[in-house]
């Protein structure tokens, strides 16, 4: 104790600068400061007195850290705050009066002492204001107090305790997170185990649990501990003594801060709670209609003050707790009573003591005759030794388990059930949940026709990347071919004959693109102007041809509805997917019959057999009443290359190319056939947003001409290129080529000016879409024709000119003119 004598010290003066300093003023004058580091009062500079005069008037709590000793001179306000170490701390060096702190004040005299400033909001430290240690908040700002000379001589710092308000948000914050924790979990103990681990880390307790009472007896099935055991299981109340129960019963927190010193704590008590490492608790009781059911419970293996605040938050989690469990209670209890599954609870012995509606429901049985008789009485004889061998494991093993039986029903038949049981802790009973599997069998059934479905779809898609790259790869090997033997055409080179060896060369080729076009429609590659096609128009316009195609004895038939919007199609793709289906529509009619072209709008739920999306759209049916296949053929009927027509009579790709442009189209091509039924094939097309454009008239190509001018050919296939190349000097340019993209940007880019650039689309590095748009930035006038051996619509800007391989050199001249000579944009 700091020692203090009368506020005047006998011959001395009051200092004036203390004056109207209160308390703490007071206790300064009567301070025999000579025995400190700051000297005799009527010694103090006048930076100093200057200082305490200004912090001792201030209703702001200021505290004074004067010299290298950090020498404690503070105002009424900070008297408050320092709480029991007032007054002591007065005059004391700040490492001393603060020694739980020493660190932390040891950075601030050396930061403040240097010239700088420190400032802290909702600092927490530890204090021990009350011979215990207590958390507390602060908002901080200290800054160094000049001498005469100007020099830091001190440290003054500016103080507001911001525990309450820093408390009470992390205990709204702490109560709002366990609160939406608890909603979703649908089991009590679940609920309570959750709720005490997380108050337990919250508070830093030893122990925190829930227990059920019922019977003089409290049940403990899982708790939180650190530090200290477990004290799982059941523990009888008596043990309490009569005074701890009494409190218990009044329904507020029983609160013990010392059990060795609590009264109302009996010898045998102390004891049980020395032997569970209890040095302190707060108790939490729950009731339910009076009567007390639980108890939550927090504890600390040493003597614990509890706040106030810690006991109101107790309190409010055992609220939410016993909201909580009555939830889950009561969903339980409706689970039990609408819950589909046969629920039951049964003994070892082989009796049941509860079961559920759904018994009755799925079985017939009533509640009595359940319960009346032994569950053995009503399984499958075969099914009984398996059966009570399981539950007889469980009862060894105390382990969940699963197994299926046969069930009688009331009226003498079975019902095929599985069965999930698990034991209660009580050694005596478990509870069994059982599943009628009719509809589960039902549905695996239907699974197996799904994954059969989804192993043909993969099968399918496989085949269809293949025979897309296949595709492709023939185009570029088409291209230099047709383009080669093209030119040997037009130049007429030869003899009569090898002209027309040349002629029936090049129709072949021609043939090998029409299958490779096929191929890519399969494989949903195929370069498409999807626009809004007049589905309707579109029939019309080819009954005379279909006519003439189909012969006397196939009788032709049109079912169109009259109000229909537009389909979503490339027409003559559409066109070329019709004729196909009506040809094997004729071929399937050897002996003649009749075949129906139908078109409606119609609506697909989901589900549908086409498994497309819900939704609107043009249905356009090729029917005919021919021989119809059997399960087999329809399963395999638009794979390609399979076709039921013979040796040499088929590609078997005329259904394949069908699915392939619907697919393509984001529609589906389904088919309905049985034999000697006939066949319907279905194709579902998407519906237009865009309105049907009037016929135009065909576009008006420069005539065929010499040109002069430079042209740039980049292609990365060099018989490709060397193709191409020919073509272009037969029209006329000068050809400078290259084998890549970036090859030709190089050139351009170091002075080459040509008149227009002829480039692939994929080629390694930068494609051929990626080229132009880059040119369009440096050379915006340069025309660019893309050539493309299939749709790689991805990354090509609609507005770029294209030409599809394989190509003649009259297709690659139309091309070029329509760029050339092209309207500026």
């Amino acid at each position: 104790m700091s020692q203090l004598s009368s506020p005047l010290r006998s011959g001395i003066a009051r200092p004036t600068f203390l004056n109207g300093g209160g308390a703490c003023a007071d206790l300064i004058a009567a301070k025999d400061w000579s025995a400190t580091p700051l000297g005799p009062i009527e010694g103090w500079s006048s930076a100093l007195r200057t200082a305490t005069a200004i912090l001792l008037r201030s209703p702001v709590p200021i505290v004074m850290l004067w010299g290298e000793d950090g020498v404690m001179l503070y105002n009424d306000a900070y008297s408050g705050f320092a709480g029991g170490r007032h007054p002591d701390l007065l005059g004391s060096n700040v490492r001393e009066g603060w020694p739980e702190v020493a660190d932390f004040n040891d950075n601030v005299m050396k930061v403040g002492l240097a010239g700088g400033t420190l400032n802290y909001r909702d600092q927490e430290l530890t204090l021990y204001r009350h011979g215990q240690p207590e958390q507390v908040w602060m908002d901080l700002d200290y800054s160094p107090v000049l001498d005469a000379r100007g020099d830091p001589a001190g440290v003054i710092c500016f103080l507001a305790e911001t525990t309450e308000r820093v408390a009470a948000e992390r205990r709204s914050a702490f109560l709002l997170t366990l609160s939406d924790a608890l909603r979703p979990i649908g089991t009590p103990t679940e609920i309570t185990s959750l709720a005490a681990d997380r108050l337990g880390a919250y508070l830093g307790a030893s122990r925190v649990f829930y227990a059920a009472i019922a019977d003089g007896r409290m049940t403990v099935e899982r708790d939180f501990s650190q530090g200290v055991g477990s004290i799982v299981g059941e523990h009888v109340l008596d043990g309490f003594g009569p005074d701890l129960l009494g409190a218990y019963r009044i329904g507020k927190p029983v609160v013990a801060s010392d059990v060795t010193t609590d009264p109302r704590l009996g010898d045998v008590a102390r004891a049980g709670l020395a032997s569970r490492e209890v040095g302190a608790f707060v108790d939490v009781v729950l009731f339910e209609e009076e009567r007390w059911v639980g108890l939550l419970a927090v504890q600390s293996a040493t003597p614990r003050h509890w706040t106030a605040a810690e006991q109101n938050l107790i309190q409010e989690v055992g609220e939410r707790v016993k909201v909580a469990v009555e939830r889950a209670r009561a969903e339980r209890d409706r689970l039990w009573t609408l819950s589909q599954d046969m629920l039951a609870r049964a003994d070892f012995s082989g009796m049941m003591s509860a079961v559920s509606p759904a018994w009755t429901t799925i079985l017939g049985w009533s509640e009595t005759e359940l319960l009346t008789r032994g569950y053995a009485t009503f399984m499958h004889p075969e099914d009984m030794p398996p059966t009570l061998a399981a539950i007889e494991r469980m009862a060894e093993t105390r382990r969940p388990t699963r197994f299926e039986n046969r069930i009688a029903t009331r009226d003498g038949g079975w019902k095929h059930i599985e069965w999930t049981v698990a034991p209660e802790p009580d050694g005596i009973n478990f509870v069994a949940v059982g599943r009628d599997l009719s509809d589960a069998k039902t549905r695996e059934a239907e699974l197996r026709l799904a994954q059969d479905a989804l192993r043909q779809s993969q099968k399918m898609e496989a085949m269809g990347s293949l025979t897309g790259g296949v595709a492709h790869d023939f185009n570029n090997l088409l291209t230099p071919i047709i383009g080669s033997l093209d030119l040997l055409v037009r130049k007429e080179l030869g003899s009569d004959r090898e002209r027309r060896l040349i002629e029936g060369a090049l129709q072949s080729a021609e043939r090998a693109k029409t299958l490779v076009q096929r191929l890519l429609a399969f494989a949903r590659r195929q370069p498409l102007q999807a626009t809004a096609v007049d589905v309707g128009q579109l029939i019309d316009s080819l009954t005379g041809l279909l006519d003439s195609t189909l012969g006397p004895a196939i009788d032709l038939r049109v079912e169109l509805d009259g109000d229909m919007p537009p389909a979503k199609a490339d027409m003559n793709q559409l066109e070329m997917a019709l004729l196909n289906l009506a040809v094997n529509a004729r071929d399937a009619m050897p002996d003649g019959g009749a075949l129906t072209l139908s078109a409606r709008r119609e609506r697909i739920e989901q589900g549908h057999d086409s498994g497309l999306p819900a939704g609107h759209y043009i249905r356009l049916g090729v029917g005919d009443t021919g021989i119809g296949m059997d399960a087999d053929t329809l399963k395999r009927a638009a794979e390609p290359f399979f076709s039921t027509k013979g040796v040499g009579k088929g590609t078997g790709l005329g259904l394949s190319m069908v699915h392939g442009l619907a697919a393509q189209l984001g529609g589906q091509l389904t088919i309905d056939s049985a034999p000697g039924l006939g066949t319907t094939v279905t194709l579902w097309l998407p519906i237009s947003d865009a309105a049907v454009e009037e016929d135009r008239a065909p576009a008006i190509l420069v005539p065929d001409r010499k040109r002069v001018g430079t042209a740039l050919l980049l292609e990365d296939e060099e018989l490709v290129r060397m193709s191409t190349a020919h073509m272009l000097i037969d029209l006329g340019y000068d050809v400078i080529e290259g084998a890549s993209a970036e090859e030709g940007l190089h050139l351009i880019q170091n002075g080459l000016a040509p008149d227009l650039v002829v480039t692939d689309h994929l080629m390694p590095g930068m494609t051929g879409a990626q080229l132009a748009r880059r040119l369009r930035t440096v050379r915006p006038a340069l025309p660019v024709l893309i050539v493309s051996g299939y749709a790689e619509e991805e990354g090509i800007d609609p507005d770029l000119p294209r030409l599809t391989k394989p190509f003649r050199s009259g297709e690659l001249a139309a091309s070029l003119s329509a760029l050339s000579f092209a309207p500026p944009a």
